[in-house]
C-alpha cells in the first residue's frame, strides 16, 4: 500500500466542501452578508459616536445646542436626567457607540467572540434608549433632535442585531454534526 493511502486514525478527516453549480461554497454568501451587516453597524456606530461626542463637548463646555426640528433641546439636555453626577449621559453613549463600533469591526473580520458581545451591547443600548424616550415623552414633555437621532441609530443597530441573531440561529440549524 502506498504511503499516501495510509490513513491516520488519530486525525479526523473533513468531508470535502459542498460546491454549488456555480463553483462557489454555499456558506460564502451568508458569511458575506454577515460581514456586510457588521460593517454597516460599524458605520452607523460612528455616526452615533460623533453625535454623542458633540453632545458631550457641548455639555462640558456649557454651550447651548442648536436644534433644528424641536426647540426643546435645552429642556432635555439641561434636565436632571441628562447627567449622572457631573458626567453627561452622552459620554456614556459615546463609550457605548465606541464599543459597538469596535465589536462590529472585530465581528466583520471573523472574530466569533465579538458577536454575542455586540448583540448584548446593542440590546442594552436599546433598553436605555426606550427609557430615555419615555422620559422625554412623558416626564419632560420635550424632545431633543440629537437624542432622537441617537434613538434612530440605535433602532437601526437593533434591527441589524436581530437579523444577525436569527441568521446565526438558522446557520446553526443547517450545520451538520
Amino acid at each position: 500500500m502506498p504511503p499516501w493511502e495510509i490513513k491516520n486514525e488519530f486525525v479526523k478527516e473533513l468531508d470535502p466542501p459542498a460546491v454549488d453549480p456555480n463553483g462557489k461554497s454555499p456558506t460564502a454568501r451568508p458569511r458575506r452578508l454577515e460581514s456586510i451587516l457588521y460593517i454597516l453597524a460599524a458605520l452607523i456606530a460612528l455616526l452615533g459616536l460623533s453625535d454623542s461626542i458633540y453632545l458631550t463637548v457641548q455639555h462640558l463646555t456649557g454651550r447651548d445646542v442648536d436644534c433644528l426640528a424641536f426647540a426643546a433641546c435645552e429642556t432635555v439636555l439641561g434636565s436632571s436626567y441628562a447627567a449622572v453626577g457631573k458626567v453627561p449621559l452622552a459620554a456614556f453613549g459615546a463609550m457605548a457607540y465606541f464599543g459597538v463600533f469596535s465589536l462590529a469591526t472585530l465581528a466583520a473580520f471573523g472574530r466569533r467572540w465579538a458577536r454575542p458581545s455586540f448583540l448584548c451591547l446593542v440590546g442594552a443600548m436599546m433598553g436605555v434608549t426606550c427609557w430615555l424616550l419615555y422620559l422625554q415623552a412623558f416626564v419632560l414633555h420635550a424632545f431633543c433632535d440629537f437624542c432622537l437621532l441617537s434613538a434612530t441609530l440605535i433602532t437601526i443597530l437593533s434591527v441589524i442585531g436581530v437579523v444577525l441573531f436569527f441568521k446565526g440561529k438558522s446557520a446553526t440549524r443547517r450545520r451538520p454534526n
